[in-house]
């Protein structure tokens, strides 16, 4: 077996089709776009290149690719007690000779650059692109930018001595189910001060929307673990990327005398879009893209991406409101038939309690880990602050 650093043109599409030849059998994985790929490896269009650096390998026997691997850093972490880098975009045979070689490769690399721990699978970039292994639901077809995986790679990981840092936690629900009653009294409270007020997005107006979500993004998510701080100019950016595909009546906004202290926002699931396309959005793709977007209609599941309340304004029943006011436009309104809640880390259990009050199970479960390279240093797991 043989590695081989990823420079050619020739290796880089060999790093992205390694994952046909582990996932030819398997019904509901959904090829990734090629772009979406190359683009985390491209300093053009992945900013953690500002504070940080990758490479990756692909592992070949006898000329056949049989996995890969990518490793990588940020500076912006280093004021942590170990200097923690990641190791991501996994894929491999089943072979346990296969998966240390490509591991041993990601933590010697990042050794050379003075780490000593390293977390996995994670993404170059953050959180919300290509996290955590997944460990339960691979009969549920991946979301957009989401991470499959095959059941021996927990098996794979935690082999070479990974351990666990924390659970990511997906929930699904039936759009038309009814929510919970005791999400209702909750909620009753607010909906029955004039203060508060809840609406969706208008597109018109959408510039004051990305301020408001910037403010609230800020204010409801910056305390927790690995969460960056969001500038206007990333927001701007990341709209202007869901553009496209936003769905007005699914972006739903709550305010207290005009001042933004809410948001759930979700999109259309586009996965079951980019299903039909085989990982190429060329001409050809785009043309498949807006037939089943636009024409046939085929996406019929919403991805609820993220959740906020300010914390001033936790406590006072503004979620179930929130959640309450959007029921009847999503419910019966829409043609989406699932809700998928974008990942939730384990350690952030009133988010946790927030979508059991909405009627979901769970249906995904993905787990960070980390290798300190000292295997003396104990992992400790991520609890809320």
């Amino acid at each position: 077996m043989n590695i081989i650093e990823v420079n050619s043109k020739k290796d880089k599409k060999e790093f992205i089709e390694v994952a046909c030849l582990i996932y030819k059998n398997e019904k509901n994985w959904i090829r990734p776009l090629d772009k979406d790929i190359d683009s985390v490896f491209d300093p053009k269009t992945n900013k953690a290149f500002r504070k940080g650096n990758v490479n990756r390998w692909i592992l070949k026997d006898n000329d056949k690719v049989i996995g890969r691997i990518a490793a990588f850093y940020s500076t912006k972490n280093d004021k942590e007690k170990l200097r923690v880098g990641g190791c991501g975009f996994f894929e491999c045979i089943d072979n346990e000779k296969a998966s240390v070689k490509l591991f041993d490769t990601a933590k010697n690399w990042l050794e050379e650059k003075g780490y000593n721990s390293m977390d996995g699978p994670i993404n170059f970039g953050e959180r919300d692109k290509w996290w955590g292994c997944l460990v339960e639901g691979f009969d549920i077809d991946p979301n957009y930018l989401q991470n499959y995986g095959k059941p021996y790679y927990q098996k794979l990981f935690e082999s070479y001595g990974f351990q666990l840092l924390f659970r990511q936690l997906t929930f699904l629900k039936k759009v038309r189910t009814p929510l919970s009653e005791k999400l209702s009294h909750k909620a009753e409270r607010a909906l029955r001060d004039p203060n508060y007020n809840f609406k969706t997005l208008e597109k018109r107006n959408i510039q004051k929307y990305i301020m408001d979500f910037t403010k609230i993004y800020n204010d409801a998510w910056s305390k927790y673990p690995g969460v960056s701080k969001l500038e206007l100019s990333q927001a701007k950016l990341l709209f202007a990327q869901l553009k496209p595909i936003l769905d007005e009546k699914i972006l739903w906004f709550a305010y207290h005398n005009n001042d933004p202290v809410g948001f759930f926002i979700s999109i259309p699931e586009m996965n079951q879009i980019f299903k039909h396309v085989n990982g190429k959005l060329n001409l050809v793709g785009k043309l498949k893209t807006f037939y089943h977007l636009k024409i046939k209609k085929s996406c019929k599941k919403m991805v609820g991406l993220v959740f906020g309340i300010v914390p001033q304004h936790q406590g006072k029943g503004v979620d179930g409101a929130l959640i309450m006011a959007s029921r009847e436009t999503i419910q019966e309104k829409l043609p989406y038939e699932d809700l998928e809640l974008n990942w939730i880390p384990d350690f952030n259990k009133s988010m946790i309690r927030v979508a059991e009050q909405v009627q979901v199970k769970l249906g995904k479960v993905h787990h960070t880990y980390r290798y300190n390279f000292d295997r003396s240093i104990p992992v400790e797991r991520i609890t809320q602050k």
